[in-house]
């Protein structure tokens, strides 16, 4: 028998409320498991382990003289100590600010000055040298911690090894000195239309309530627990793999890395499991192979397997009859969907998938195979979540209905708006822009269209061209092509990667300027003429990247196609007014741009 331990936004207050009232409840209970490579094993933490450090960790911050409201920041990989910091920094009414681990020195720069952090938390060394690019650039920072003892040079003054950071013990218990649930809580950069990132600003109130509304449309039990893989400076982990366990009092394992994720999920065999359409699509393409390889009687097996455990699936959900094919699904199961199931723990309740799209198809094929997905659409701008599938009332091909306090209509060229207390408070120092998305009635523009069919969301397009990569990333095409083409050497650029692993672009080249680089890489000879070789594909690829370096560490260009024949008004893939028609491009080039993706 499943239990339940909830608590309310009323109840919590602020983020670090939730904290302390979760202490409270279950001081005992298992809130934390992280791998330990000094152990070689994994290890529990209960919720007062972790408060008791929690607690360590706000005296070291008070040791930096730091006034609330002020802005931290965090460049980690998802793990407990993530999790410390933040809850220490909110607890002093501090702000935090997450910063991917991968993302490029020079945005992290961006980020760190555009925010005016105080204090900054990394791990190892790849994340320290990538400080020492931009060290200029940090004037703002006081304190540098790191998890991994490092070699200090440079900024030595301010780095310091976490363990010399903080006290023995703490002096005193949990402070939580946040007691406005309207008070800004955390700013989360995110592209958009431009170049640089936005800081998204987002209150106590904002991501509590929306953890909330999620745990209301699929209930939480405190005998589950996720695996954490999605960075936690995705607000979609953040609030759903990290804030709304502690609402239910479930627990949160982290992975170790994505390429153990295979094997942590077997371990830790999860009962949730939030994740972006890019981990299915890639157990997706990986039966589909094996079943080209096998046998076609394999094959069969697994379609009739997949149909069947779909009717199952719709006559569950009411919407279609009972069939007597239902009766073969046991030994369909146990024959081979419980093979897949197997790969992703065995036990799994229900996955998340957000972020970005995921094909029917694919929903189709897990759903089918006994794996429940659950769609969802959101914003980093509303906490994220805005709409989710119920588990009794689930449409694949939609993004689900919207939550309980989350205010949804149809706008001007059936754009998406929505309001509710989920809605953040604004861009950070960007008020044009704020008014640009926020009206004041508080209703926020998404960009994307839509349509609604018995109370759920279908997304039909985007107004605005937005490329969203399978893991979520968010890029401006437009943008990324005006910066690419201020190298005279590309005279036109296409960026494409719509539901794709990565981005890759088709270039038109200048002739002379191209000859001139060809005969760089291979002066007096042939060699290098082939633009396909891995030479001049390289080499244009780093011209390329350079001229995207004030874009985030997502928006790089890994593959390309290089034309040498412009793109003209005559043929259709012009407007007169010189602006690509990006449909007709990737329309003609449709084989090539293929191609580009071939193997991924």
């Amino acid at each position: 028998m499943h239990e339940t331990d909830i608590i309310s936004p009323t109840r919590a207050i602020t983020l670090p409320g939730a904290f302390r009232e979760r202490v409270r409840r279950s001081p005992d209970a298992v809130a934390y498991i992280q791998y330990r490579p000094e152990t070689e094993g994994w290890q529990e933490y209960s919720w007062a382990d972790t408060a008791a450090e929690v607690a360590r960790w706000q005296e070291a911050l008070q040791s930096e003289g730091l006034k609330r409201g002020e802005r931290v920041a965090v460049m980690l990989r998802n793990c407990r100590e993530w999790v410390i910091f933040d809850q220490a920094a909110q607890g002093l009414g501090l702000v935090t600010v997450p910063i991917f681990t991968n993302d490029q020195p020079d945005n992290v720069s961006y980020i760190l000055q555009d925010a005016g952090a105080r204090v900054l938390l990394i791990g190892d060394r790849e994340q320290w040298a990538s400080l020492q690019e931009i060290q200029d650039q940090l004037a703002g920072l006081t304190r540098i911690i790191s998890l991994e003892r490092l070699e200090a040079s440079g900024l030595d003054i301010r780095l310091t090894h976490l363990a010399d950071w903080l006290p023995a013990t703490a002096t005193s218990g949990l402070k939580n000195l946040a007691t406005d649930p309207d008070a800004l809580a955390t700013i989360v950069y995110t592209s958009g239309t431009t170049g640089r990132s936005k800081g998204v600003m987002l209150s106590h109130r904002n991501i509590l309530t929306n953890a909330a509304g999620c745990i209301d449309l699929i209930p939480i039990f405190t005998d589950d627990l996720m695996l954490s893989f999605l960075p936690l400076s995705h607000t979609l982990e953040r609030t759903l793999g990290y804030y709304l366990p502690i609402l239910a009092g479930s627990r949160v394992a982290y992975a170790r890395s994505i390429p153990q994720l295979a094997d942590d999920l077997t371990r830790i065999r999860p009962t949730i499991l939030i994740s972006v359409p890019r981990i299915f699509e890639r157990i997706h393409a990986r039966i589909q192979e094996r079943l080209e390889e096998g046998p076609e009687l394999a094959a069969r097996l697994f379609r009739r397997t997949v149909a069947t455990g779909w009717r199952r699936f719709e006559y569950r959900q009411g919407r279609a009859p009972w069939s007597p094919a239902l009766l073969t699904w046991p030994l369909l199961e146990r024959l081979v969907a419980r093979k897949v199931q197997a790969r992703l723990g065995g036990r799994l309740r229900f996955a998340v998938s957000g972020g970005a799209p995921l094909s029917e198809e694919i929903a189709r094929m897990f759903i089918g195979l006994g794996v429940n997905i659950q769609q969802g659409y959101g914003l980093t701008e509303t906490s994220p979540v805005i709409s989710a599938n119920p588990l009794e009332d689930n449409l694949p091909a939609s993004v689900g209905v919207p939550l309980k306090e989350v205010e949804t209509r149809v706008g001007k060229n059936d754009e998406l708006l929505t309001r509710g207390p989920c809605v953040m408070l604004g861009y950070w120092n960007k008020p044009d822009a704020t008014r640009q998305v926020l009206d004041p009635e508080g209703w926020l523009r998404t960009g994307d269209k839509v349509r609604v069919e018995s109370g759920h969301l279908f997304i039909i397009g985007r107004l605005k061209e937005i490329i969203v990569l399978a893991n979520g990333e968010k890029v401006p095409p437009a943008d990324m092509e005006t910066a690419i083409t201020r190298d005279g050497l590309f005279q036109q650029a296409l960026v494409i990667g719509e539901g794709r692993p990565f981005l890759s672009a088709l270039v038109v080249t200048d002739p002379e300027l191209l000859d001139h680089l060809l005969r760089q890489l291979a002066p007096g000879t042939g060699e290098a003429r082939d633009l396909d070789s891995d030479k001049v594909q390289q080499a244009l690829l780093e011209r390329v990247n350079a001229c995207l370096h004030a874009f985030p560490g997502y928006a790089r260009i890994h593959r390309l196609g290089v034309l040498q024949q412009p793109w003209g008004i005559e043929e259709g893939l012009l407007t007169p007014t010189l602006k690509l028609r990006r449909e007709r491009i990737m329309t003609r080039y449709a084989a090539l741009i293929e191609s580009l993706y071939a193997g991924h």
